[in-house]
Formats: C-alpha cells, sequence, structure tokens
C-alpha cells in the first residue's frame, strides 16, 4: 500500500511517500480503507519522538481518519460491515491507504457527511468535550478564554462552550483567524499579538477573570491566563502547540485557589472506553442535529503529506488540515 512513511526519528521533512505492507490485522479488529486522514499536533510530536507514546519504526503518522470498512475480523464486536463508511481513532498509521483498529475506536458517520469532515471529529471534538464535561466542569453562564482559538481543538471549544452555555473569548493571532472564530459564535475576540491577554480579559471580565481557560498552546500564553483567571477557575491543559512547556507557578495556583487540569482524550479513551463512546454519542447527536459543523480550511493529497504537515506545525490552517487519499 502506498503511505507516508517515518523511518526515522526526526522532523516531517524526513518523511517519504513510499510502499509499505499493509498492517496486520488482529481477529477483534476492522480494516479500513482511508480515504481521508485528519492531521492533529500529536502527529508532529510522534515523528519528533516527543509524544508519550512512540510507534515502533517504521510507521505512517496519523491518529485519526475515515474511509471504508474492507475487513471484519471474525472477533470483532461492534455493528460493523464491509462498506461501511466509517470514522476512526486507531492513534497511528493514517497516513496511509490502510489501517487497522479496535471497533472502540471506529463510528458510522453518516452518508451526508464528506470522508474530509468526519476524518477529524473523533479527536477534536472529543478532546473538547472530555476537557468541558470530565474535567473542567463547564457550566452554563460561564466565563471561558480559548486560546489557539483558530487551531482545530481551538475552534471547537469555541462552538461547544457556546453550545454549552458558556460566554467564550476567542484568542488568536490574526484578525482574520478571529474572524472565522465569531462565525462559530465566539463573545468577544482577543488578538494577542496586538493586545496583552491579561489586561484585555480582565478588562472584559470587570477584573474577575475568566472561569474556565482552555488551552492548547502554553508557552507565555498559559502564564498570562494564570494572571486572569477567576478564583475557582480551571486551567485546563490541552497541549503545548507553541513548542514550550511552561512551568507553573504554585504560587498563582494558591493566591487564585484555581486549578491546573490535564486533558488527555487519548489516555482516557484507552482506559475508558466505553465511557468515550458515550460522549462521543452526545456530539455525535448534536452534529446530526446540525448543532456542530467540522471546519475543513486546508486538503493535501497524500503526495504533500509533508506540506500539509507544516501547514499545522506554522499555523498556517484555520479548524482542520486533511490529507486526501484517494
Amino acid at each position: 500500500m502506498k503511505a507516508a512513511v517515518c523511518k526515522k526519528i526526526g522532523e516531517v521533512e524526513d518523511i517519504t511517500i513510499t510502499t509499505m505492507a499493509p498492517p496486520l490485522m488482529r481477529e477483534d479488529h476492522l480494516r479500513i480503507r482511508v480515504r481521508s486522514c485528519a492531521l492533529n499536533f500529536p502527529d508532529i510530536l510522534t515523528v519528533q519522538g516527543k509524544y508519550q507514546r512512540q510507534p515502533p519504526l517504521p510507521f505512517a503518522p496519523g491518529m485519526e481518519c475515515a474511509g471504508e470498512i474492507m475487513e471484519v475480523g471474525p472477533k470483532a464486536k461492534g455493528d460493523f460491515r464491509v462498506g461501511d463508511r466509517v470514522m476512526a481513532q486507531p492513534g497511528v498509521g493514517c497516513l496511509a491507504e490502510q489501517v487497522c483498529c479496535s471497533p472502540l475506536s471506529a463510528y458510522h458517520i453518516p452518508d451526508n457527511v464528506s470522508f474530509d469532515h468526519a476524518a477529524g471529529f473523533i479527536v477534536t471534538y472529543g478532546t473538547v468535550y472530555h476537557a468541558f464535561a470530565d474535567r473542567g466542569d463547564l457550566k452554563s453562564g460561564e466565563s471561558l478564554l480559548v486560546l489557539g482559538a483558530a487551531g482545530g481543538v481551538g475552534l471547537a471549544a469555541v462552538e461547544l462552550g457556546k453550545l454549552m452555555g458558556a460566554k467564550v473569548i476567542a484568542a488568536a493571532s490574526t484578525d482574520a483567524k478571529l474572524k472565522v472564530c465569531a462565525q462559530y459564535g465566539a463573545d468577544h475576540l482577543l488578538n494577542y499579538t496586538e493586545e496583552p491577554i491579561k489586561d484585555t480579559v480582565l478588562g472584559l471580565t470587570d477584573e474577575k477573570g475568566v472561569d474556565v481557560v482552555f488551552d492548547p498552546v502554553g508557552g507565555d500564553a498559559t502564564l498570562q491566563s494564570l494572571r486572569c483567571i477567576n478564583r475557582n477557575g480551571r486551567l485546563l491543559i490541552i497541549g503545548f502547540a507553541s513548542g514550550v512547556i511552561p512551568d507553573i507557578p504554585a504560587n498563582r495556583l494558591l493566591l487564585r485557589q484555581c486549578q491546573a487540569v490535564g486533558v488527555a482524550y487519548g489516555s482516557y479513551g484507552i482506559a475508558f472506553p466505553e465511557k468515550a463512546r458515550a460522549n462521543m454519542t452526545v456530539l455525535s447527536r448534536w452534529w446530526a442535529e446540525g448543532k456542530l459543523k467540522p471546519h475543513v480550511s486546508m486538503i493535501f493529497p497524500l503526495d504533500e503529506s509533508v506540506a500539509a504537515l507544516n501547514a499545522l506545525a506554522t499555523r498556517k490552517a484555520v479548524g482542520k488540515v486533511v490529507v486526501h487519499i484517494p
């Protein structure tokens, strides 16, 4: 099969488009013909050897995808048939024509939803809903600051935060990105290249600070957010897209009586697969009701996988970056 292959730990430029043997399938797994692979920041970290779970070399990056079931293992559980259109989260291997995964990581997609839009639904929306519902206890009427609000998880956080009744402050690096955030329901827009996060947020909240911070960025943005978080506020740590893991000053947590809460959706889904599926049932219902609209801004062919990963790394995209595999 054709795949984008990482043969050594390094940079995304080291990935080559080549042929490799199709993955071996366990008897309790599904084989999927990948049509679209949505990219996530951990895909880059995995290539660089910086992610918490490292697959054996060589491997095809790609955490999630959408496609058609080619084969159902004789011991696979669930209502899956050959030819079913599914979205799946194998964790790795999706930048290839075929991938295998557990039925617990696969979900049917509606006939009227494209593979490109379904490919990036699980990780993005699953992460955000897990952050808000399971880890951050986001309540209707609370204030929410979303850092990196135009990225894949950021834009979903704006959308879901608004849907769950929060007052949303979207923070991004350009006015063009913030314009999209406004279309997804943001109440206030914060261009952090032109105005400081702390002062702007305090001004928007009558000096009280926000109740919840959704932080996939890290670095200085995290530290600024801790200075404008409300008493009993929750800082939800999603990742470090800035490339800088901040040293969180414990005195800020003490003085504000706030919490720093880790959110790791991948390991949560492995440890509690039924809970993750229950969350996805809620999200799928909202999606079917037209309350969610995944945003795909860039689509690349498989041969341009390196360019696609670089578009994600340099934050050129708004919403999701997808690699199309015809």
